[in-house]
């Protein structure tokens, strides 16, 4: 115990620390990776696992690659210091969370802001995460159309908190 008073660190602090430090390792494992080869595409019996980190202004990996009809399990982790936002989704999707963001944003610094939520049907995936948090999620990729990774809290998108995703082929059976 002496020693951790001596060198500053207290241990409600260690747990997020950890999950930063993690985090950040697994992105330098990311980043620094070279182009991934052929992907064999998830079941819903046995999805893919996808690991993305959120930072404060970008998503890891980028782009996202997934194959159209596949089953993914994301597990995302929010490296930033700042909560952030994990939205999958068409136009549409992306539109309405950006409004439910906007609304949701409270009028001062020090209000609290109420819950954003879209009207159901809008679809898309959306996981919100305060700084060290990490949540899994299993999603079925769409069979056709575009889809967009954005964090949709306020200014976040303008910073360049926008993913690239990219369809692929599947590797041949």
């Amino acid at each position: 115990m002496r020693s951790l008073r001596r060198s500053g660190i207290r241990r409600r602090g260690c747990v997020g620390a950890a999950a930063l430090l993690a985090a950040l390792v697994v992105g330098a494992c990311v980043s620094g990776a070279p182009s991934p080869g052929p992907i064999t595409p998830g079941t819903a019996a046995a999805p893919r696992a996808i690991s993305v980190i959120m930072r404060d202004y970008l998503f890891e990996p980028s782009p996202l690659r997934l194959v159209r009809g596949e089953t993914v399990r994301f597990t995302i982790v929010n490296g930033g210091l700042l909560p952030h936002d994990f939205v999958l989704g068409d136009a549409s999707v992306q539109d309405a969370w950006a409004s439910a963001e906007a609304a949701a944003t409270p009028p001062g610094f020090t209000a609290t802001p109420p819950p954003a939520s879209v009207p159901p049907g809008v679809g898309g995936l959306r996981v919100y995460l305060r700084s060290g948090e990490s949540a899994s999620i299993v999603y079925t990729v769409p069979a056709a159309g575009e889809l967009q990774l954005v964090c949709q809290v306020p200014g976040h998108a303008a910073q360049g908190m926008v993913g690239a995703v990219a369809f692929v082929t599947p590797s041949p059976p």
